[in-house]
């Protein structure tokens, strides 16, 4: 009987590890995997063909740019400069990226999610106010005013939001758990799909007019 148990604790084991090696990414197997912008490459890793090593240069690992602030005049008072695999294409499988965001007084990075990664942000300069939105039922807010040097943690996939309150600019550097992390802009998402939600089932899911869902939809 104790060999059975101790049989079915190792199945167990071994069940719960391939799970777990499932739900991560694979370690690499070679240095790095540079994407290969022509396609022409014959390993691929991640959806991305690899240059062949004997190519890479350094400026494949390279950006230059974030000194520069971003234009912030817009409706959101804001700007992101991201740096990820699109931009550093040394990136690749690498699982980081990150970027700079630029607001203007009582500029908004409006409520958006990373559905591929978690965020930390550092207040290099200004005032925000920041939060993010636990999933149903509880919907609970985690929000609070971050100065220069301070930081704050989205936890991945949730809703969140940066607000400058300040009257001079601010600017803040974030960090991401992903090459690619992908962001969904509720707003956008919601009223400015295309094609276009109907606005019969927008107006039943806010629980407002037709006529306003229209308006809304006419801004994105």
């Amino acid at each position: 009987m104790a060999t059975v148990h101790s049989l079915a604790a190792v199945a167990l084991l071994a069940i719960l590890c391939s799970h777990g090696t499932l739900a991560s990414d694979a370690d690499l197997l070679q240095d790095f995997c540079v994407v290969d912008k022509t396609s022409q490459g014959r390993l691929h890793a991640n959806g991305f063909p690899c240059k062949d090593a004997k190519d890479v240069i350094a400026d494949d690992f390279f950006f230059s740019g974030l000194h520069m602030a971003g234009n912030t005049t817009n409706k959101q008072g804001s700007n992101v400069t991201n740096v990820n695999v699109a931009q550093v294409p040394g990136l690749n499988t690498m699982g980081i990226s990150l970027a700079r965001v630029d607001y203007a007084s009582n500029g908004l990075n409006t409520p958006h999610t990373h559905p591929r990664a978690t965020e930390i942000l550092t207040v290099l300069e200004g005032s925000l106010y920041v939060g993010f939105v636990t999933s149903n039922p509880e919907s609970k807010l985690f929000a609070k005013v971050l100065n220069k040097g301070d930081v704050f943690v989205f936890p991945q996939g949730l809703i969140h939001f940066q607000f400058n309150h300040g009257t001079s600019n601010a600017v803040a550097l974030v960090a991401l758990s992903s090459q690619n992390p992908g962001v969904i802009t509720v707003g956008n998402a919601v009223f400015g799909s295309k094609p276009s939600i109907l606005d019969g089932i927008l107006a039943k899911a806010f629980q407002v007019d037709k006529n306003i869902i229209d308006r809304i939809q006419a801004q994105f």
